[in-house]
């Protein structure tokens, strides 16, 4: 059971362990930070092969003991050879899950962007309920939350927002959190009782860095302007706002939550740059059917996810079939019920693609 693979997978374990001691690795502190970062993904799965090396050579010792002339050391064979055979079950199902290909975003930040869409004041204090339900997922899990821009209704919520969601394994978790999310339920203004449906749109994009995305200053065209508020009341009398217009795409930020305008260029290039990485990444799935597949849904924002609905304490998954009767836990942050179900519904269709390999 790729047994070729995991005897090169050793052999560079051991390989890198030699690189992190030897002064030269040492001494550079990058190359030390790259090195030690691939020995630790590499030590789970070497750890895992050695114990199935162990069990399987203690297996064919046992195998002994069961033609052996004593009968009770025959039956505690017996009892070990079920122990060993369960055991080495158990570490080809690891090895098997530890070899499906990491996505090599996994380790990013995200932008998560959630736009209000059908549904009105609705629509915006919906959107401002995902948001504050992202948010008490990443406090639970010890991320950084930081926002980038917004734009607030009167109403309260967000008719768009756009943060940046710091920590390990962010990317890993909220890729299948992009789509349209639709929320049933009666809003406070509803003087008969009766049930709204309205949407958002949830976008999660890796966060791009200065080596993955590289913008020319004259494709950007920046203005400025004085930034507004709730009811188009001045925040300032200065133009601090900052809108960036890509020339070659079209794509347009803007951003006006900082009281200065270098800090809100700053924000809007972050937001560009990984708006210009998304769609480049996405237009790349397009080609790939395979990708698509993999992706348990592919963010399209025309694809309806997921539905909350508030009168059934109820969250529905459409990709994957699930409904969960918890929805009063799960928008307080217990996202764990629907994020840990369609990760294991993408590792599986994962372990389909490579279940042939393992005879």
């Amino acid at each position: 059971m790729f047994e070729l693979q995991l005897r090169d997978i050793e052999a560079r374990y051991e390989e890198v362990n030699l690189l992190l001691a030897s002064p030269e690795i040492a001494s550079d502190p990058n190359k030390y930070r790259t090195y030690a970062k691939e020995h630790g993904n590499l030590r789970e799965i070497v750890g895992v092969w050695r114990a199935l090396q162990s069990a399987l050579l203690e297996l064919v010792e046992n195998e002994e003991l069961l033609s052996d002339d004593d009968q009770e050391m025959r039956e505690m064979a017996g009892v070990e050879k079920e122990r060993l055979t369960a055991e080495i079950a158990v570490f080809q199902e690891q090895i098997r899950v530890m070899l499906i290909p990491k996505d090599p975003l996994d380790d990013k930040n995200i932008l998560l962007e959630i736009r209000a869409g059908t549904g009105g004041d609705e629509a915006a204090l919906f959107a401002g309920d995902l948001f504050r339900m992202y948010s008490r997922y990443a406090e639970a899990r010890g991320w950084r939350v930081e926002t980038l821009s917004s734009n607030r209704p009167d109403v309260g919520g967000f008719k768009e927002v756009v943060a940046l969601f710091s920590g390990n394994d962010v990317y890993s978790r909220f890729k299948f959190e992009g789509g349209v999310h639709r929320v049933q339920r009666v809003p406070a203004t509803e003087s008969q009782g009766r049930i709204h449906t309205s949407a958002c749109t949830v976008a999660v994009m890796p966060e791009a860095e200065e080596v993955d995305v590289q913008v020319s200053d004259t494709d950007l065209r920046i203005d400025t302007f004085r930034a507004s508020g709730a009811g188009g009341q001045h925040v300032n009398k200065t133009e601090s706002a900052i809108r960036i217009t890509h020339i070659p795409s079209g794509m347009v930020v803007s951003c006006q939550d900082e009281k200065s305008q270098h800090k809100n260029k700053a924000r809007a290039l972050k937001i560009l740059k990984t708006r210009l990485l998304e769609f480049e990444r996405q237009s790349q799935a397009d080609d790939i059917a395979d990708v698509r597949r993999q992706q348990v849904g592919s963010g399209d924002r025309s694809e309806r996810i997921r539905t909350y609905n508030y009168p059934q304490n109820r969250v529905s998954d459409h990709r994957i079939n699930l409904t969960i009767y918890k929805l009063d836990q799960i928008v307080e942050g217990a996202l764990d019920e629907v994020l840990e179900p369609l990760m294991q519904h993408f590792q599986a269709e994962a372990l389909k693609d490579i279940g042939g390999e393992s005879s």
